[in-house]
């Protein structure tokens, strides 16, 4: 088991080559307030004086130090190069590379120099740790990591928030599940407001991997002791609790030795603490560590040997997808644009190899745009949307110009149904234009392979946005066009023979040939009531109150008398009496003229027949008569009815036409011809020979995240070839 810590400082000498704070390596970590005595502790763990000494805040970086037992016979760490056969111990740090420190003054002034060239020279911190190794006969192998002491008020250049500073530093460490927490506190101060064991059980609850040192117990107040506190009567502590005895900074001062201070110390147990005297002090404590981290190292080593063999497979997946270095630019340059127009058809496709499952992607959502974005759009126009009765109307009127009709004219039909189509061009240019969109965005998704190498490339990846869009952009007036001409397809020819449509054609034929048999059954009734023959000059005239004269044609004397429109809706009447004949016959039936529409024009209309020179500006109709303050009769709303429904079969005609053709036309005009055509552009544009250098620049943080992933990878091996050689001898 002794082999385990030595191997422990191996992975530590490797990973700290990198840099790296992946792996969580088994560890001593060393946590207390300021002036608590942590430096004095190592120092005595060591035998030798070498960290920097003195009051406030001394230790202002982490110092990782790993501790290598070496005897005179060990020639693994001796050798006759670096002059350290005959040495009893010596240290090197990991800045310094292969320099050999014999001197621990020097050790000293090293670690003061590094310090204040990373963290100043007024009392400011840094997480940057400083990595030492003392080899030496007389230590036991340990790895500890000093921490700056934890301190509540900023001193010098110290900022503001330097106790939050500190606090996560030291969380850094202590939260490795891996590590040991050595919490120093002090014996003449109460333990209950000690900030080391706060923290520690923070982040270790249950105190498994918590051992304290309480120092300074000959500095306690006469007539006290520490007997409660160090067999954990005041706050227990799983893995024990130790007392030390460590040298003032009066004894520093006089180069009292740490031999002596290590007699002085056992010296002091035994006189005052005589029962508890064998389980005290720095041998006992140093011992307690050893043991301690090779079992933690036992426990841990397991766990560790899967992690690193994980990390190897993820750092050799992540340096794989980096690449390697451009050798032929020119067939490199090939095989990403061949590989770019292969992702990117696959993509639409639906054939790539990684199907997206959290969303819908390519060719999907093009399918999407097709069947529910356009045709739920199509599926809410509503074949009358804007226009109303009086429209209809209108138009029916308007086709029919200065003579009543005796059918409904077919040029309001058509007038009509072409502005409703007209409302399929707006919803079709835009299906247009949402897949021009999604083929757009899926150069920035068509497959993770092209884009590291896109990553990697970024000019490349830049030309070959700029050659696509332009590619996307050409075809868009094409396809637009085309859509447009779709549409106007559909109004350049009403096609009233359309079988689907002459069904409801006839439908509508044979209700108007019915209700026109009604309405002539209806006629000659009223006919019947008129005396047979001419109707004498000397008859009796009737009262002129009497309204006999008028019930036979009821709807005539109503169009007389109001809107000149209505005529129409009683073309029948033409065919029966002549519209004249009716005025003079009603006129000699009561011996005066019949109030006609001549006779209903006011004085000044008169005026003007007669060519007045007092005439005044006629008063032109609008645009189109208001009427809705009337109801309109049954011819009018008869022949509304009809043309609503002729709009209605003929435009669910056109808007399944649209609605099937479009998606046709944007398939072929802009989705094919861009996946037929791609790979070509690409190579027209891009494969040129003055081109491939600059098109070939790698990225500078690709390069540096390639050594970085490199460098790992070098390590994590070395590593997992470390942990093999332990064999399950050397755990037990």
């Amino acid at each position: 088991m002794e082999a385990l810590i030595p191997v422990i400082n191996k992975l530590q000498d490797v990973f700290n080559t990198v840099g790296a704070d992946a792996i969580q390596l088994p560890q001593i970590v060393v946590l207390g307030t300021q002036s608590s005595g942590k430096s004095s502790v190592i120092e005595s763990l060591v035998g030798r004086s070498f960290l920097p000494r003195g009051t406030g805040i001394v230790t202002r970086r982490p110092l990782v130090l790993q501790l290598v037992y070496s005897p005179k016979d060990d020639w693994e760490h001796r050798s006759a190069e670096e002059g350290t056969l005959d040495l009893d111990e010596w240290g090197t740090f990991l800045h310094t590379k292969n320099r050999v420190y014999k001197d621990f003054d020097d050790i000293r002034r090293e670690i003061e120099n590094e310090t204040d060239r990373m963290a100043g020279t007024n009392k400011g911190i840094c997480p940057e740790p400083i990595n030492l190794k003392i080899y030496s006969k007389n230590v036991v192998n340990l790895t500890l990591i000093d921490l700056p002491g934890i301190t509540k008020v900023p001193v010098g250049d110290q900022p503001e928030d330097i106790e939050s500073q500190i606090r996560q530093l030291v969380l850094k460490y202590i939260c490795n599940p891996n590590s040991i927490i050595l919490a120093v506190v002090t014996a003449n101060t109460d333990m209950a407001t000690s900030e080391s064991l706060k923290l520690s059980k923070d982040v270790d609850p249950d105190g498994r991997r918590t051992l304290a040192v309480v120092t300074k117990l000959d500095l306690m107040d006469a007539g006290t002791d520490a007997i409660d506190i160090i067999c954990g009567r005041v706050i227990p502590v799983k893995l024990g609790i130790i007392g030390v005895v460590n040298r003032s900074q009066q004894d520093i001062i006089n180069k009292k030795t740490i031999q002596d201070s290590l007699k002085d110390e056992a010296t002091f147990l035994q006189r005052k603490y005589p029962t508890l005297a064998n389980r005290n002090g720095t041998p006992y404590l140093a011992k307690t560590l050893n043991r301690l981290l090779m079992h933690h190292i036992r426990d841990c080593l397991p766990d560790l040997k899967t992690r690193v063999n994980v990390m190897v497979s993820q750092f050799q997946t992540l340096l794989n997808s980096y690449g390697e270095d451009v050798r032929d630019k020119s067939q490199t340059l090939l095989q990403i644009i061949t590989k770019f127009a292969s992702s990117y058809c696959s993509t639409i496709e639906g054939t790539a190899r990684n199907i997206e499952t959290t969303e819908l992607c390519g060719g999907a959502r093009i399918c999407y745009i097709f069947h529910e974005t356009f045709g739920r759009t199509l599926d809410s126009i509503h074949p009358l949307a804007g226009l109303t009765k009086m429209d209809i109307l209108t138009a029916i009127r308007n086709a029919t110009g200065p003579r009543p009709a005796l059918f409904v004219p077919e040029v309001s039909f058509e007038l009509l149904v072409k502005r409703q189509i007209r409302r399929l061009e707006e919803p079709s240019l835009r299906c247009v234009e949402l897949v021009h969109e999604e083929m757009q965005r899926i150069i920035q998704h068509c497959g993770t392979e092209v884009q590291q190498e896109m990553l990697r490339f970024p000019k490349l990846h830049e030309r070959i946005v700029d050659v696509v869009t332009q590619l996307l952009r050409r075809r868009l007036p094409t396809t637009n066009q085309m859509v447009e001409n779709l549409v106007a397809i559909e109004l350049a020819y009403i096609n009233t023979k359309h079988p689907d449509f002459h069904k409801d054609a006839a439908v509508v034929s044979s209700l108007l040939k019915n209700a026109e048999v009604d309405q002539q059954k209806v006629n000659r009734r009223h006919l019947s009531s008129v005396p047979p023959g001419p109707i004498e000059q000397n008859s009796t005239p009737k009262s002129s109150g009497s309204r006999d004269e008028i019930p036979i044609f009821p709807e005539h004397n109503k169009d007389q008398s109001g809107d000149p429109k209505q005529q129409q809706n009683h073309w029948f009447l033409g065919n029966l009496l002549p519209q004249g004949r009716l005025e003079s016959t009603s006129g000699s039936m009561n011996g005066s003229p019949v109030r006609n529409r001549d006779e209903n024009v006011s004085p000044s209309s008169n005026d003007l027949q007669r060519g007045s020179p007092q005439q005044k500006p006629v008063n032109l109709l609008p645009e189109v008569p208001t009427q809705t303050s009337r109801r309109l009769s049954d011819r009018e709303q008869r022949d509304c009815d009809v043309i609503e429904r002729l709009i209605k079969s003929y435009f669910y005609i056109v808007r399944k036409s649209i609605q099937d053709s479009v998606p046709k036309a944007v398939m072929h005009f802009l989705v094919n011809f861009v996946k037929d055509n791609l790979q070509s552009e690409l190579v027209t544009h891009l494969y040129k020979s003055d081109h491939v250098e600059t098109l070939l620049n790698e990225s500078e943080h690709i390069a540096v995240r390639r050594k970085e992933a490199a460098d790992m990878l070098k390590a994590l091996t070395q590593a997992g070839h470390i942990i093999s050689e332990i064999r399950e001898t050397h755990m037990w």
